[in-house]
């Protein structure tokens, strides 16, 4: 959420910055500036009443022991009208700053200065690319031939016991899987990060914290009966530990590494891009999540951006990296990158990881703090990214090792999966 002081000093900033979003922002903003001004007002009317109540009731205690009784009836009448204006005074404080609330989340983060306009994709910048891109033989298939071909991964009978998009995986396939899950995590606990195994679902107030809610409502799967959202992502339990906390100067940085299954409901998308691994409802992904002092935060997206491009060389992919656009950002990032690997098969590239800075979108949601030197209370920075998301980076692996014996694995994987050809 932003931060109200900026949009009261500074409105046509915030609506300037809002518009490389392509968010139009200005009849909210002239909302809530409405509402501000309501909510103030009020607030000193009712600071007002509450120090004539005060002043009273010592004025009460000074004439009940000089005897003056006919005074004291007098104040006691203004004591109860200031009861009255007091209740009525803060009802409406408070139901101005609910629909100032309201209006506050529907604003979605502004984009730091090195993020260009645009409007889609197409318009993002490649800021690195590495790697040589596989030249198969003529008879290389994509993933999903070479999971059914390797009875490694089965689309059919997750379908038949879920539905689309829930895949089973067996035999060296999972094996597979749970050989980039811990060398993800062992590689994140090498560079410093604490591994946790958050929940896989949350409340609605952690869903808020971090953004996804009200903005994805739509992309989560909700549980009514115990109105619990199964999570998108651990970025969103990871980073929600620290809801309503005020942290230290010196506990800082905070770097937390957790690997879930994450669960998308992707509603809408359809089509080839969404075959075999390229789009799944349940998926498993390795988070990496930091909490930053703000004059630390963007030196600390960047060594997240060369942890995750240090996982893409060991595992012996071509990657490139994109900075967003700001028409393809997500809503509660400042900036993000996008690593991308490329699959031979398919000959497209594929999203595996998404870096970003929040800066105090999230941590004014969760109202996560810290005190600085001085003693005085300030939000912190939120970073989080993908170190990584497994479907799109097996889908790329298969593609680009497959051989006429099998599929290569990695240098790096074997030691974690005990084989060095799928067969």
């Amino acid at each position: 959420m932003l931060e109200l002081n900026l949009i009261r000093e500074n409105p046509e900033f915030v609506k300037e910055r809002l518009g490389i979003k392509n968010f139009e922002a200005g009849i909210i903003l002239q909302h809530i500036l409405e509402l501000d001004k309501i909510r103030r007002d009020t607030k000193n009317k009712l600071d007002q009443c509450l120090a004539e109540s005060k002043n009273i009731s010592k004025e009460i205690g000074a004439l009940l022991q000089a005897g003056k009784t006919l005074d004291v009836n007098v104040l006691k009448e203004r004591t109860a009208e200031l009861k009255v204006l007091t209740k009525t005074l803060d009802d409406a404080m408070r139901q101005a700053e609910t629909q100032q609330n309201q209006l506050l989340i529907q604003l979605p983060n502004f984009p730091h200065p090195s993020v260009k306009p645009g409007k889609t994709a197409e318009d993002n910048e490649i800021v690195q690319s590495e790697g040589v891109i596989p030249v198969l033989a003529e008879n290389a298939v994509p993933h999903w031939e070479l999971c059914q071909r390797y009875n490694i991964i089965d689309f059919e009978l997750g379908n038949k016991i879920t539905g689309s998009g829930f895949p089973v995986y067996r035999g060296q396939g999972a094996r597979l899987q749970r050989a980039l899950i811990n060398f993800f995590l062992d590689e994140g606990i090498k560079a410093g990060y604490l591994e946790y195994q958050p929940p896989l679902l949350v409340n609605e107030a952690s869903g808020y914290g971090t953004g996804q809610l009200p903005d994805k409502d739509g992309q989560m799967y909700y549980i009514n009966e115990d109105n619990l959202y199964l999570i998108p992502t651990a970025e969103v339990p990871v980073t929600n530990f620290y809801r309503d906390v005020i942290l230290k100067e010196s506990d800082l940085p905070i770097k937390n590494i957790a690997y879930s299954s994450c669960f998308r409901r992707e509603a809408g998308s359809y089509g080839k891009d969404v075959r075999g691994l390229n789009r799944l409802h349940q998926f498993d992904k390795v988070e990496i999540v930091q909490i930053q002092h703000p004059e630390k935060s963007w030196a600390a997206l960047e060594e997240m951006r060369e942890h995750v491009v240090d996982l893409l060389q060991k595992l012996e992919l071509p990657f490139r990296i994109l900075r967003l656009c700001g028409g393809d950002m997500s809503f509660a990032s400042a900036m993000t990158y996008d690593m991308e690997v490329y699959s031979a098969a398919q000959q497209r590239w594929l999203e595996v990881s998404s870096v970003s800075n929040f800066e105090t979108f999230q941590s004014n949601r969760m109202k996560l703090r810290y005190k600085d030197t001085t003693g005085k209370i300030r939000l912190l920075h939120t970073l989080n990214g993908s170190a990584l998301a497994l479907p799109r980076i097996v889908a790329a692996m298969l593609e680009n090792n497959q051989t006429e014996k099998g599929i290569l694995i990695p240098a790096v994987l074997q030691p974690y999966t005990g084989f060095e050809l799928i067969s």
